[in-house]
């Protein structure tokens, strides 16, 4: 199997990541990390995912959880309008990776997608708060 240089920009920048930043996880077993982010915030979720995480196919289980609990925030006061371009941008991560062999994008596809979620459910939850006095 071919490498492009792709991967190999990935590998540098991982390099240089903080691995002080990096946070451990916080459950030993698949059904401890699961409910652990079942009791959190959407963001929350998605640091527990990340911590969890093996950049593998595994990873989806996790992603679809944060998926849910972000989706929490948000979905039900979607307008049909709204929703159609949330799963728009869901199906893009898809795409993105639609051609890549290897579990490490399907990973990556789904890291995508919970991401879109954790971003609609930032949105709505910066929506429902009052607004700051400046």
């Amino acid at each position: 199997m071919r490498f492009g240089p792709g991967v190999a920009v990935l590998a540098l920048v991982l390099s240089f990541a903080a691995p002080a930043a990096a946070e451990d996880c916080p459950a030993k077993s698949r059904d401890d990390v699961l409910t652990a982010m079942k009791a959190a915030s959407c963001n929350r979720a998605m640091q527990i995912a990340s911590a969890c995480s093996g950049g593998a196919t595994g990873d989806v289980g996790l992603t679809d959880a944060v998926e849910e609990k972000c989706e929490g925030d948000f979905l039900a006061r979607l307008k049909a309008q709204q929703k159609k371009a949330y799963q728009r941008e869901k199906d893009a991560c898809d795409r993105k990776y639609s051609g890549e062999e290897g579990t490490m994008y399907i990973s990556f596809a789904a890291f995508c997608r919970a991401k879109v979620a954790q971003r609609y459910s930032q949105r709505a939850l910066k929506a429902a708060s009052p607004a700051r006095a400046r």
